[in-house]
């Protein structure tokens, strides 16, 4: 189970990047149900973690706008084991989005410091 809180209307949660010769370094990121791949994160979080980049992706945006977002590799605990994650460097706010969220129950108290819980099906 991964578990976190709500903040200021923000269901946030933690995960921890692994990096190499390097400690796991934890991130909060912020739930958006609106956003349909794996992880976002500020170009500079990503240039700070060294995560290699993979290609260049088009992205429809909110506004209904295309753009090319570089898409970046990284090595995450979920769930209490390793996974290979899509990360693209953009915006200001770390973001994980509903592909990470496949096959799980997502449950959010919507109240300040309410409880957020993410678990398998």
């Amino acid at each position: 189970m991964i578990s976190g809180i709500v903040v200021d209307g923000h269901a946030i949660i933690a995960i921890s990047f692994r990096i190499p010769n390097r400690a796991d370094f934890p991130i909060e990121f912020v739930i958006d149900t609106g956003f349909t791949d794996e992880l976002c994160l500020p170009p500079e979080a990503v240039a700070l973690l060294n995560l290699p980049f993979k290609y260049d992706m088009p992205a429809n945006l909110a506004d209904n706008s295309q753009v090319m977002l570089p898409v970046h590799k990284a090595i995450i605990i979920w769930n209490g084991e390793e996974r290979e994650t899509r990360v693209f460097a953009t915006g200001r706010r770390p973001l994980v989005g509903t592909a990470l969220l496949d096959d799980h129950e997502l449950v959010i108290q919507f109240t300040q410091g309410g409880l957020v819980t993410i678990d398998e099906l």
